[in-house]
């Protein structure tokens, strides 16, 4: 039943779900960063870093992720030489794909955490500052930790929605689980057993992380 595996030995297949599972990590983290500092533009007193943080979320959010990868391949690297620090052409298309998830998930990530910040009371903010601290000093110790407490709920949808875009990065030739499928689609008839395996392999890569998150979610819960 599964002889088509014959031509696709194991390191291949499950080597592809880690490349998944490296693009899945590496883009969460900067877009973890990214959107964090966003969220702290769009809530700062300093119209100039509002208008931008602002900006960023609405016209990044409304551009297809296809549209952002495609421009980070052919843009960046084949119009303006970007090489992202390697001259190996999959290196390279690894690095432009997390470059890319991270520009266009970090929209994302800005506006759960923008919410988040808008669950802390407003008193809490203004006692910190009525006792000498600035707005980053306010937003770190005092906002900020709360403000996660309280979208990891929010956050945990955004990472299962990066695990399933990574497969975007096949279009420009990121050997993950997806262009790995296409290849085993394109070599083989077994079409619809080929998709179940690969669609069972994400469900494995993103159902336990939802558990553990909501679990972690209700943990920390910040209690009002």
């Amino acid at each position: 039943m599964f002889d088509f595996l014959s031509d696709y030995d194991d390191p291949t297949l499950l080597g592809a779900f880690w490349v998944t599972v490296q693009l899945t990590v590496l883009s969460a983290v900067g877009s973890l960063i990214w959107g964090t500092l966003l969220a702290a533009m769009r809530v700062s007193p300093v119209p100039l870093m509002r208008g931008f943080g602002t900006a960023y979320v609405n016209v990044v959010r409304n551009i297809p992720l296809t549209v952002i990868i495609v421009f980070t391949s052919l843009g960046l690297a084949n119009i303006f030489g970007v090489t992202m620090g390697t001259e190996d052409l999959k290196d390279r298309a690894f690095r432009l794909a997390v470059l890319g998830l991270v520009a266009y998930t970090a929209a994302f990530v800005c506006e759960a955490i923008r919410s988040g910040i808008n669950t802390v009371p407003v008193g809490q903010a203004e006692a910190a500052r009525a006792i000498g601290l600035s707005f980053s000093q306010v937003l770190r110790l005092v906002v900020l930790p709360q403000a996660f407490r309280s979208v990891i709920g929010p956050l945990a949808n955004v990472l299962i929605a990066l695990t399933k875009n990574t497969t975007v990065a096949a279009t420009i030739g990121v050997a993950e689980a997806a262009l790995l499928m296409k290849e085993m689609i394109e070599n083989e008839a077994q079409t619809l057993l080929i998709g179940a395996i690969f669609a069972l392999g994400f469900v494995v890569l993103t159902l336990p992380t939802g558990l553990f998150l909501g679990w972690l979610s209700k943990r920390l819960a910040v209690k009002r």
